[in-house]
């Protein structure tokens, strides 16, 4: 695995642990993404995999933010939105330790019920 990677997933899993006042941040940070409106924040949720077996090493945790698109966005945009909801998740380092610390391992973000990307 690249270092680059490696490093990633390393702060990744720093930042993920959802306390009241990571929550609170969370919120904050998200809501102020996107200030031209093009899409709209409304929550996150965390998701527990079931199919991993809790003696497994891999984390069973990890968090969705949505988000919504007041129209179709062109495959570019998508991309571009999905990349800045990352990187603003990925520069909080207290959010990141926090998320980490509750036993969060990615994040993901989704603009739509049927499609979620991968922060890492």
């Amino acid at each position: 695995m690249p270092i680059r990677c490696i490093t990633g997933v390393f702060a990744l899993l720093l930042a993920m642990s959802l306390q009241p006042a990571a929550a609170s941040n969370l919120d904050l940070l998200l809501s102020g993404i996107f200030p031209d409106q093009q899409a709209t924040y409304i929550g996150y949720e965390s998701i527990e995999r079931e199919d991993i077996p809790t003696t497994s090493h891999i984390e069973r945790k990890y968090l969705v933010v949505d988000f919504r698109f007041k129209s179709d966005p062109a495959s570019d945009q998508l991309q571009a939105s999905v990349h800045k909801v990352c990187m603003a998740l990925l520069k909080d380092r207290e959010l990141i330790r926090s998320l980490s610390n509750s036993g969060y391992d990615m994040v993901a973000v989704a603009f739509d019920r049927q499609s979620q990307y991968d922060c890492l």
